[in-house]
């Protein structure tokens, strides 16, 4: 490996962990929604609004982190979140009530949201072209651990202690990462090339990213593909361990092993972008969530056998790697002046249509797999239509 390479591979370790952070803070505690249900005397609706309402600090920090970033450079808005992201992870461990939780949950979320939108506008930074995708691909194979690991940590920590444990884990791991961004992350947004600290300004740059077309249809395809991915995360928990009745060790390793969908899906992207093209891999991976989704539906409906709804919902995360890598170069590629709001958008979009649709997993209680799939399978079907309107419509009129 040539220093380069080394370079390259580090700084894509060291950005891998903060796009880990949010995975970590989404999936860790999933283990523990049933002893959450039992320690709060609630419901698994109101559970799952914790999630929800991290999603949702996670969908508007980034809108917000990804601007400053923009005008204040990468490293500094991260020390600062990193730092409320500490204080709310042990705000959670020690909630006295559920709805406590759940506020908790969003300031916790809201902090994350940082670790995601500012390595990405890092990657645009420093990367472009079939080099930003190849970058990218990297950063997700670190990212994309997160999914793998997070669910059997959290498993872990609660095979000797309680769901408290798991929260206090996040804040050890946020103190970490104020170290790492301290001491190992470079600024890569140099002064002049840092917007406008108008209010007024960065509401015209959104402005302006809404009106491209191109970029819209890409943020929608990712977007509503990885808000499916929110129901899945959802709705797994009691899926597997009510309806299948898996203890929470073997959930973690089912919903882990999906993680390894997301990095194959991801990696295929980057190491074959010189020779197939994004657009391609985009549409393939659409097709392939539209296919997947549609037999979780049915396995779903006949309440057929574990496996038979374990492999398409591994296909389906794996569609998800692959439009994610795929649409994102393609949607950043001319937005080098405004990386960081470009990204805030491309993230923003996913968590609040996954704040929207996971509680809507649960609605109709926790024994039926059957609004999981019904869900997916919308969002993988708009998501294929939100292409060929947006997307594939714009390229046909821009080479006539």
């Amino acid at each position: 490996m040539t220093k380069k390479e080394h370079n390259v591979t580090r700084l894509a370790l060291l950005l891998g962990l903060f796009s880990m952070l949010g995975p970590f803070t989404i999936d860790m505690y999933l283990p523990a929604f049933p002893e959450i249900v039992k320690k709060f005397d609630t419901t698994a609706s109101l559970v799952q609004l914790s999630l929800t309402a991290c999603l949702l600090g996670l969908g508007i920090g980034q809108l917000v982190m990804g601007s400053l970033s923009d005008v204040y450079g990468r490293r500094y808005p991260l020390l600062i979140s990193m730092s409320f992201y500490v204080a709310a992870s042990f705000a959670c461990a020690f909630s006295s009530s559920i709805e406590m939780l759940i506020v908790f949950r969003f300031v916790q979320g809201f902090a994350a949201s940082a670790g995601i939108v500012i390595s990405r506008a890092i990657a645009r930074d420093l990367y472009s072209g079939h080099e930003l995708t190849k970058f990218f691909s990297l950063l997700l194979l670190v990212g994309n651990l997160g999914p793998l690991v997070a669910p059997v940590a959290g498993s872990g920590i609660l095979s000797f202690t309680s769901w408290v444990g798991v929260f206090v884990s996040l804040g050890l791991l946020g103190m970490y990462l104020i170290t790492m961004t301290k001491w190992r992350l470079q600024e890569s947004l140099p002064v002049e090339r840092r917007g406008s600290s108008n209010f007024v300004q960065q509401l015209r740059n959104f402005g302006s990213l809404l009106q491209d077309r191109q970029f819209v249809g890409y943020m929608l395809a990712q977007g509503i593909m990885i808000a499916g991915v929110f129901a899945y995360v959802s709705g797994t928990p009691f899926i597997y361990q009510n309806i299948y009745g898996v203890s929470p060790t073997v959930f973690a390793l089912l919903f882990g092993s999906n993680g390894i969908g997301l990095i194959i899906g991801s990696q295929l992207v980057g190491r074959m972008a010189h020779r197939i093209s994004e657009h391609t891999f985009l549409l393939i991976g659409l097709c392939l969530a539209c296919i997947s989704s549609s037999t979780v539906l049915v396995v779903a409906i006949i309440h057929g056998p574990l496996y038979a709804l374990v492999i398409p919902l591994f296909f389906f995360v794996a569609a998800i790697g692959m439009t994610a890598t795929a649409a994102f170069p393609l949607a950043m590629e001319s937005q080098g002046n405004m990386a960081g709001s470009a990204a805030a958008l491309l993230g923003v979009i996913p968590f609040l249509l996954g704040a929207l649709v996971s509680p809507l997993v649960g609605i109709a209680g926790e024994h039926t797999a059957v609004p999981l799939g019904v869900i997916i399978l919308i969002t993988s079907a708009t998501a294929l239509l939100a292409y060929f309107l947006l997307i594939r419509r714009s390229t046909d009129e821009s080479t006539r």
